[in-house]
């Protein structure tokens, strides 16, 4: 019973990505979006946790050293599980280009503003 639900939990995601892999009609820019997404995703898988002593400075430098400490670990480890679950989402789907849903695409860059979140639409 696994077995089938894993089978046609992967025949069903294939299924869906499908029009979206067909519409890449960009020709050579099809590998590069691909291969940036995989790329992208990984990072954030890796690097997610970064967030939370990120959004402690930031908070603390916004709000206070004790508000920093206390609320920007938490806002931090909300962060560490949005970039972490997006990683995953953009390793699980990398065959279809779209944009991250995290910004900014990677940690380090624009380290200081905080993280946001956006919908993914094809690149």
């Amino acid at each position: 019973m696994k077995k089938m639900f894993k089978s046609l939990l992967i025949i069903s995601v294939l299924f869906f990505s499908l029009p979206y892999v067909a519409m890449a009609h960009e020709g050579d820019e099809y590998p590069t979006k691909v291969g940036e997404k995989l790329g992208n995703g990984v990072a954030n898988i890796v690097t997610g946790f970064v967030e939370i002593p990120k959004t402690m400075i930031l908070t603390s430098h916004r709000d206070g050293v004790a508000y920093g400490i206390t609320n920007g670990f938490f806002v931090g480890l909300v962060h560490a599980v949005g970039r972490t679950l997006s990683g995953v989402f953009d390793v699980v789907t990398f065959v279809v280009p779209t944009t991250p849903l995290v910004r900014s695409d990677y940690i380090w860059n624009d380290f200081d503003k905080e993280t946001t979140y956006t919908a993914p639409h094809m690149r």
